[in-house]
């Protein structure tokens, strides 16, 4: 765990030197989503791999870069491509960028991905407000030492995405005429996708939609005291008696054509933070 916290401590000196200021808001954003964070202004932008210890993205349509810049008048860090325990990555290595922003002083992480929907009143397009999660990875970044001045050895679940946030996410998509669904994640270790058999278990016990990404950095960040708001974009629809196959085209396709919605919907978010949260 030392070694960790030197690796956080170290990428953390290494970005802190590139930035103009102190980031309250960090953005992470998943597969094909890349162009909702390219609204920012004045942007410094940094490869992960020119950051010490920070892991590459392997996964097609994750950029890899470290974005810095202003949105809405705001301090913002955003990392623009995630990494994945199913790369090979340990779990804790999975969700460095999140440690990282929280010694850089990030006190709200918005975090987005590319899910398949489970919830037969969704449709592939739609943005689902994450209002809880399941965790079904089979791992947790927290196992380990606990480094205390990160957070408690037992940090609360009971509300880990922030319902103010929730609500102003709702009304930035009325404002915008954007479809936003509302729902349960259920996060599982992949890259396999789901059988008939597992999409119906995930359904019968809540799931209204599913990826592979997303559980470990928000149990990080819940963890280090951030108030979160989870995006998630409906990239194809698992339905069990209505099977299809699922193509990683197909699904990069669907993100990609709902990242200007979900830009809209961010940035009305981050605009909004101020009175909503802090």
């Amino acid at each position: 765990m030392e070694s960790f916290k030197n690796k956080a401590l170290e990428a953390t000196e290494f970005i802190g030197a590139k930035i103009s200021a102190r980031p309250d808001i960090g953005l992470l954003v998943g597969t094909g989503l890349g162009a909702s964070v390219e609204s920012l202004e004045e942007v410094m932008s940094v490869d992960y791999g020119d950051i010490p210890h920070f892991p590459v993205s392997t996964v097609v349509s994750h950029q890899g870069r470290l974005l810095f810049g202003n949105m809405k008048g705001k301090p913002v860090l955003a990392m623009q491509g995630r990494f994945h325990y199913y790369e090979g990555y340990s779990v804790k290595e999975v969700t460095l960028p999140v440690r990282v922003m929280q010694l850089l002083g990030v006190k709200t992480l918005i975090v987005s991905n590319a899910s398949g929907g489970i919830n037969p009143l969704f449709s592939a397009g739609d943005i689902m407000v994450i209002t809880d999660h399941i965790n079904l990875t089979g791992s947790n970044p927290l196992v380990g030492p606990n480094v205390e001045e990160w957070g408690p050895r037992f940090p609360d679940m009971m509300q880990v995405y922030d319902p103010k946030l929730i609500a102003i996410a709702e009304n930035a998509g009325l404002e915008n005429r954007i479809r936003v669904q509302k729902g349960v994640y259920v996060g599982l270790a992949g890259p396999s996708l789901e059988t008939r058999a597992e999409i119906r278990f995930l359904k019968t016990i809540g799931a209204d939609a599913v990826g592979l990404s997303t559980i470990p950095e928000v149990i990080a960040a819940v963890h280090g005291g951030m108030a979160i708001l989870g995006l998630s974009v409906i990239t194809n629809m698992n339905l069990p008696d209505n099977p299809r196959p699922c193509r990683i085209d197909e699904v990069i396709a669907t993100a990609e054509a709902t990242a200007p919605r979900l830009k809209a919907l961010i940035e009305k978010v981050v605009e909004e933070l101020p009175n909503a949260v802090h």
